[in-house]
Formats: C-alpha cells, structure tokens, sequence
C-alpha cells in the first residue's frame, strides 16, 4: 500500500513538473515578441558571437543576431507546430476511431488498409517526401507530420469504443431510443478522454523532433526563419568558439521534449 502511494505521488509531481516547465517555455517563447523590439532576423556584424550578458541575455549568433529573441522564436514556431498537429490528429483520429469501431464493417475494414497503407512507409520518411515538395513551408510539415499522427489516435479510440459498444450500458442506452452524440457523450468520451492527455503529449514532442531533424538536414523550415533544428547545425561549425550557441537550442530542444514527456505520465489516481 505504501510503495502503490509513492508511486502514484511520484507519477503525480512528474506531471505537475512538466506542466510547469512547459508553461514557463510558452511563457518565454510567446512573452518576448511582445517585450522586446528587437527583430529575430537583425544582423549586427559588430557583435558576432558575443558572450550572453549585457544588451543579449543569451549572446549573439555567428550574424551578430540576438540568440535570446531568436531562441524565443523558434520555441514559438516548433509549439505552434506541435499544438496545430495534436489539435488535428486528435480529431481526425478520435472521429474516424468511432466511425469504424460503431459503423458498418466496411468502413472499418476500408479504415484499417488506410492505416496500414499509410504504416507501410517509415513516418519521418513520409514527411520527407511531403517536405520535398514544397521546400520550407512550414503548413507542408504540418499536413505531413498530421497525416502521420492521426493514426495512433484512430487505433486507441477504436480500440476502447469497440469494447464499450458491446457493453451492457451501451446497449441498453441504444434499447432506450438514444441517438450517437448521447453514446458519444454519455459513454465514449468519458473512456477516450484521458487517453487524449497521453498521446497528445508524447505526440507534441514526436512532432517537435521530427520537425528539428528537418530542419537538421537542411529540408525543414529554411533561414533566415529561427528553427531549433535549422539553428543546431547552423551554430555547429562555432561549438569550438562560441559552445554556449550550440548548446542553446539542444538545450531548448531537451526541455520542450522533456516537459512533453512529463506530461505525458499516467495520472496519479
């Protein structure tokens, strides 16, 4: 009994911890546009390669570029990715799960091969094709990093649902004349719901490192846009020089990642 509460205490915190860290990542990366005037992409070839202290908290860039607004912008560009393609996962996943565990067969069976279709091919390598494309469109990324998350959410809400339309309660809500939105409501919303709060987050973060090793090989999003991946190799020629440069956005890139995982904790009961 006591080793199940200190686990649970422990699983509890880690989640608080998480929530904590990525609100304050949120905080800085969405804060500093509105309290700095300073451009992301301003070039002052006098201060290439400052130390952090004095007019740039975080130094400056191999251009004389204010690392402290450019961090912020490219924290704000990888969560803005992360939240549009869990928003739109989550709901392409959760509608389609429940279409085919409560619909006719052959919709779950026409489903299932477009899932399996779409498996077929590693996902970063889906994006790379999508990437391709059209070079550093940060929309294409979101369709392709989308298109490939959605499934995850489409198997655990079809997995659950399944189980609960056979259900004695499911069954006699149907018997009683209800419609689907109240059996959505009343039975499979309540049981997909906390699921959403895991893949959601430890999607937010696959969608953050897929969209940095991207950017690493030069096929993401494109300069002179701040990008974590795009800024790791852009700074590594300097790691010699100036380490504190590269090891910003590796540290930037950790911590989202780590708050997400975080996160992602089962919920202490």
């Amino acid at each position: 009994m006591k080793l199940s509460y200190l686990c649970t205490s422990q699983i509890s915190t880690s989640r608080l911890c998480g929530a904590v860290l990525l609100l304050l990542l949120c905080v800085y990366a969405f804060a500093t546009p509105l309290l700095s005037a300073q451009d992301a992409a301003s070039q002052n070839l006098s201060q290439i390669l400052s130390l952090p202290g004095g007019n740039s908290w975080f130094g400056t860039d191999h251009f004389g570029r204010d690392m402290w607004v450019r961090l912020a912008d490219a924290l704000r560009l990888s969560l803005s990715m992360a939240a549009l393609c869990v928003l739109t996962s989550a709901v392409i996943g959760v509608t389609l799960g429940i279409l085919a565990a409560t619909g006719p067969s052959w919709v779950d069976r026409t489903l299932d091969g477009v899932t399996t279709l779409i498996l077929a091919l590693p996902g970063l390598v889906l994006v790379l094709i999508f990437a391709a494309i059209v070079p550093g469109s940060f929309w294409m990324l979101y369709v392709a990093i989308s298109l490939i998350q959605w499934i995850e959410y489409f198997r655990v809400t079809r997995a659950i649902t399944q189980r609960i339309a056979r259900s004695p309660e499911v069954q006699s809500s149907r018997l009683m004349g209800f419609g689907a939105l109240y059996l959505f409501r009343r039975h499979y919303w309540p049981a997909i719901a906390p699921q959403l709060v895991t893949l959601a987050s430890f999607g937010a973060a696959s969608a953050i490192l897929m969209m940095a090793s991207l950017g690493f090989v030069y096929v993401g999003i494109q300069p002179p846009l701040a990008e974590l991946g795009l800024m790791i190799v852009e700074h590594f020629p300097y790691y010699s020089d100036a380490p504190w440069l590269l090891a910003q956005p590796l540290i930037a890139l950790a911590l989202v990642v780590l708050s997400c995982h975080l996160l992602g904790g089962k919920k202490a009961s």
